[in-house]
């Protein structure tokens, strides 16, 4: 079972790839986040977990693209603005 840490640590991963590359922003999407960290899909997913570290690293400027209805759904899509 993934805890909040590996969610943190894969998403900053994410988002230095993507700086590195010279992007303006990246998306993520918090199930595809999930399953690249583990444990999902599954019946020990972490899933508000994962969306909670998500929503922790927004900055000024990021937003929201897609929240799901309980807001803490597989399908949460968060932008990020690059560089941070």
């Amino acid at each position: 079972m993934p805890k909040s840490e590996e969610f943190r640590i894969e998403l900053e991963r994410q988002i230095a790839r993507a700086e590195a590359r010279g992007l303006a922003f990246i998306e993520v999407i918090s199930g595809e986040l999930h399953r690249n960290v583990g444990g999902c899909p599954g019946p020990d997913h972490r899933m508000p977990a994962c969306c909670s570290v998500m929503r922790a690293a927004m900055r000024g400027g990021d937003q929201i693209v897609h929240a799901p209805p309980s807001g803490q759904g597989a399908t949460l899509r968060i932008r990020y603005q690059l560089p941070r």
